[in-house]
């Protein structure tokens, strides 16, 4: 069983658009393995292997709110698993929240560069303190991102931050804590309790022994596996991570049983 816990999509009509302005504002940071529609991203994992995608879509505008949440509930079935997203300088978070959970959806996805907010930001603590009361994981882009500069809007001493001021919940910081910025996940994030690391884009760009260390500081109980697709390959990402080294009781937990428990497989 594979889940990989960080995907991309969008709606077919919107996907050429998307996928054209993405990869110009990326360059030649990454490339793309799907066209970025839900059956691109299906076709995908039936040919590599990958059991469950979860999709993060991201809500970069206030009006985006209702018709984002309710696409993503629309593309749920049993391969593919939509968090929600809200709007950070929403009028009424509480209300977008609670659109989330009306939707049924798991989790939000909140993206610093894309969405104007820094991750520390002591306005959005009541944000994150709601979403998680609501029992709602929250999953965060974490360090370098092609369109921000630095110094960028989050990195692995805010999640410290924001992760000693919340009482339990679900935090997933992506891109094993901090795309770039894994020296510093080491020394300030890795071994926080009620934090998540996902491995988008970490094994691609992360020094192996460096990886290695960070997984086994933090937990593999506390880590899972995810590809950021279109722009990393789930499948080359499931092959490199199955020559780092891990125990067989560590790759179950990063590859699928962590995911699980945290969505209620």
């Amino acid at each position: 069983m594979i889940i990989d816990f960080h995907a991309h999509i969008f709606t077919d009509a919107l996907a050429p658009k998307a996928r054209e302005v993405l990869i110009k504002n990326a360059g030649d940071a990454y490339t793309h393995c799907t066209d970025m529609t839900k059956s691109g991203l299906v076709a995908y994992m039936d040919a590599h292997g990958i059991d469950k995608s979860v999709v993060l879509p991201i809500v970069t505008k206030q009006h985006q709110t209702v018709t984002i949440n309710e696409w993503a509930k629309s593309i749920c079935d049993d391969r593919i698993i939509s968090f929600g997203s809200i709007f950070p300088h929403t009028d009424d978070y509480k209300r977008d929240i609670d659109l989330v959970c009306s939707l049924g959806l798991k989790g939000i996805k909140l993206h610093p560069e894309y969405q104007g907010f820094d991750v520390d930001d002591k306005k959005m603590l009541p944000i994150y303190e709601y979403a998680l009361n609501k029992g709602l994981i929250i999953v965060w882009h974490a360090g370098y991102d092609p369109i921000g500069t630095p110094p960028y809007r989050s990195n692995p001493k805010m999640f410290a931050y924001v992760a000693d001021r919340m009482q339990g919940g679900v935090l997933v910081a992506a891109h094993l804590g901090g795309q770039e910025q894994w020296e510093d996940v080491e020394k300030y994030l890795a071994g926080k309790k009620n934090v998540w690391l996902d491995t988008s884009m970490a094994s691609k760009f992360c020094p192996k022994d460096l990886f290695v260390d960070i997984v086994r500081k933090h937990g593999a109980d506390r880590v899972l596996f995810a590809s950021d697709s279109p722009w990393s390959e789930a499948g080359v990402e499931v092959e490199r991570l199955r020559t780092y080294g891990f125990t067989q009781e560590e790759q179950e937990l990063i590859f699928h049983r962590n995911a699980e428990k945290l969505l209620g497989l």
